[in-house]
């Protein structure tokens, strides 16, 4: 395990959750972390507790991100380590004031376009890395370049989150190939089903997991996480998806090819 002591490390998603439970994990190994929530009081509470700086943002506004990104960059000369553990569920079609469906926006537009805004930051770093918090759904997950959040088709909660995790596992892929050289690695990872706030408005797909037995507590979903922020070699983690602590394969619904192009049309669509 290296360490984090001293290490400046980014974690969105971490006013609940296993985002939380990761800040507090890796504040507890040295780092100085940075948490990042869409609640003010539970990000503040969870900042205090680990002894961390913490901002406030809501990913349905993509302002807000860009906003985020210029703090960040005024505060922190140094960016070790992005988290990027943000996520939302919704039960139905919900159009962001940016014009795209609310789960592929929270889930992977907005974090695309942090990781974009803090991009050279991170690449000043000795050893940066850019950790995803993905999804096994991303194995049933289909998108259309022609219509990347699926406006065109009818809403499903599953689908639209599905699609939103494969751009997770795409997105690692390519930022891992277009920053080879680079101090900068990219690798994404499935928790398990954590019992989680995100859920709050699904709650058949709560119910399913709580019938199932399968929900993991934050502390335990933190861990993917934790292990990738500190596993000694980054290299060997370049590109990769993980299964909770292993190396898995993602499902090849697409080459390489295809997560170039979906990387070209997103900096398209964000303009």
């Amino acid at each position: 395990m290296t360490t984090v002591e001293g290490k400046t490390v980014v974690v969105t998603g971490a006013s609940a959750g296993l985002g939380a439970a990761a800040a507090r994990q890796l504040a507890e190994l040295g780092a100085k972390v940075v948490v990042v929530g869409r609640s003010p009081e539970k990000t503040a509470a969870v900042a205090e507790a680990a002894g961390a700086d913490h901002y406030t943002v809501d990913y349905s506004s993509l302002g807000e991100v860009r906003e985020l990104a210029s703090t960040l960059l005024e505060n922190y000369p140094r960016i070790d380590i992005l988290a990027n553990n943000a996520g939302g569920l919704f039960r139905h079609r919900v159009i962001t004031g940016d014009g795209f469906e609310a789960t592929m926006q929270v889930n992977y537009l907005a974090p695309f376009l942090l990781t974009q805004l803090l991009l050279d930051r991170l690449g000043e770093s000795p050893e940066a890395r850019v950790i995803t918090t993905a999804s096994d759904a991303h194995r049933s997950g289909v998108i259309d370049l022609s219509d990347v959040d699926a406006q065109g088709t009818s809403f499903s909660t599953m689908r639209s989150y599905a699609a939103s995790k494969m751009g997770n596992v795409l997105f690692t892929q390519e930022l891992a190939r277009r920053t080879e050289g680079t101090t900068i690695t990219a690798s994404c990872f499935h928790p398990g089903f954590v019992a989680s706030d995100m859920f709050r408005d699904t709650p058949a797909v709560r119910a399913l997991a709580g019938l199932a037995g399968r929900a993991f507590t934050p502390e335990r979903g933190a861990r993917p996480l934790v292990h990738l922020a500190t596993v000694e070699d980054a290299a060997s983690v370049n590109g990769l998806y993980f299964n909770q602590l292993k190396p898995a394969e993602p499902k090849r619904r697409y080459d390489k090819e295809f997560a170039r192009r979906l990387w070209d049309r997103t900096v398209e669509l964000l303009g």
